[in-house]
């Protein structure tokens, strides 16, 4: 039986498309930041840096995956063109013999540091410094709430491949 949606009232769509506008230029912003200073996309970076805050600078795959939020065959494709590079290596999971680490390399994290200071500055100069103190602890509790309520709306055991780091 159909039922009639719940549109958005004026102020709900109104932050709706701001959401959509700010958050297509800050992707795109970020992106030619990075790719300008340091050759890399802010997808790697993430990656990257996700490694250099790790333990031994290694992460499993399926963990990294979650971390990243992405599928583990588009983090595969990622990790091999990384390696290719010189910045990441791959290597058996001495306690896992299935599974596999991704390992930063003295080069990828000798990039990451190179290329964070102006990253830190970017998202700082269109982020951080256009809000006031308040609306970044609003920020952050807005952006934790919306997490979690996706994580409910699709992280359900039930059917935990639903979730990107669970496809292949």
């Amino acid at each position: 039986m159909p039922t009639t949606p719940r549109w958005l009232d004026s102020e709900e769509q109104r932050a709706w498309l701001a959401y959509i506008d700010f958050s297509t230029l800050l992707s795109d912003y970020l992106n030619r930041q990075l790719r300008r200073d340091a050759g890399m996309t802010h997808a790697d970076y993430a990656l990257l840096a996700h490694l250099s805050s790790a333990p031994d600078r290694a992460l499993g795959m399926s963990e990294l995956a979650r971390r990243l939020k992405i599928t583990r065959s588009r983090l595969t494709h990622a990790v091999n063109r990384l390696g290719e590079a010189g910045l990441v290596d791959r290597r058996e999971d001495p306690a896992d013999g299935r599974g596999q680490l991704a390992v930063l390399t003295g080069e990828g994290q000798g990039l990451l540091d190179r290329a964070a200071p102006g990253h830190v500055e970017a998202v700082r100069r269109v982020v951080f410094d256009a809000l006031t103190p308040e609306q970044v602890r609003q920020l952050a509790e807005i952006g934790e709430a919306i997490g979690d309520a996706l994580v409910r709306a699709e992280g359900t055991p039930a059917d935990p491949a639903v979730l990107p780091w669970r496809r292949r």
